[in-house]
């Protein structure tokens, strides 16, 4: 595997588990309920602006990968859209990234 790609699956997986590492700890501490979350996460002008710049980031990345998966033809590389939704940009990107640069057969 070149260097590249190793470092992508590195930032891809310390992007799932560093932020899930919070969002299990918040859970735990108060309760299992989605909209609460959402609500913590306009709890003031600056947690909005970090909302909403992640959530345009999450957009862009999405819009990139379907453009470029339906010239590409790198069906898995669609597994990067879940991870931005369901986990984040944090390992989105870099899921994605590592996918769209392997070898091409």
């Amino acid at each position: 595997m070149a260097p590249i790609r190793m470092i992508y699956l590195i930032l891809a997986i310390w992007g799932a588990v560093h932020p899930m590492i919070y969002f299990i700890r918040w859970f735990n501490e108060n309760g299992y309920d989605i909209l609460v979350m959402v609500d913590a996460w306009h709890v003031n002008n600056a947690a909005s602006g970090l909302v909403w710049d992640l959530t345009i980031a999450a957009i862009a990345l999405t819009v990139w990968i379907i453009s470029e998966v339906s010239v590409r033809r790198n069906w898995l590389a669609l597994i990067a859209i879940p991870a931005t939704f369901g986990i984040g940009v944090s390992c989105g990107l870099p899921l994605y990234l590592f996918l769209r640069s392997r070898p091409v057969t």
